[in-house]
């Protein structure tokens, strides 16, 4: 699967996903992110540092206006976090206007990651 790394967080290409699924196995969280956005940029060192928490992290760039990824999932906010298990979505925490993600968004997305319990819809 094509990727590039930033931060340690691999980012994933548009052709990484069929449709609003996850071409890869496994639990992933991804950060759907633009690098125009101030609230991605903060995000991104508190989201690499989850890494070793049991699940993978990788990173959509949605800097382009024009990337698919805004229209696939519903995306209005950055950043926003899917995590995906087995290329399916078990969760989703949307960043808010003029807020983004918080650390309380980061401690659910921990626990939904590592829940064994969580079913993709």
């Amino acid at each position: 699967m094509p990727e590039r790394a930033r931060k340690g967080v691999p980012t994933l290409e548009p052709t990484a996903f069929r449709g609003t699924d996850l071409d890869r196995a496994g639990t992933v969280a991804v950060a759907f992110v633009a690098d125009w956005c101030p609230f991605c940029r903060r995000f991104d060192p508190e989201f690499a540092e989850l890494q070793g928490q049991g699940f993978e992290l990788a990173r959509a760039d949605l800097s382009s206006e024009s990337s698919s990824l805004w229209d696939d999932f519903h995306i209005e906010v950055v950043p926003t976090v899917i995590v995906f298990r087995d290329g399916r979505t078990i969760f989703r925490a949307d960043g808010r206007y003029g807020h983004g993600l918080d650390e309380r968004d980061m401690s659910a997305i921990v626990a939904a990651a590592r829940s064994p319990g969580a079913r993709a819809t």
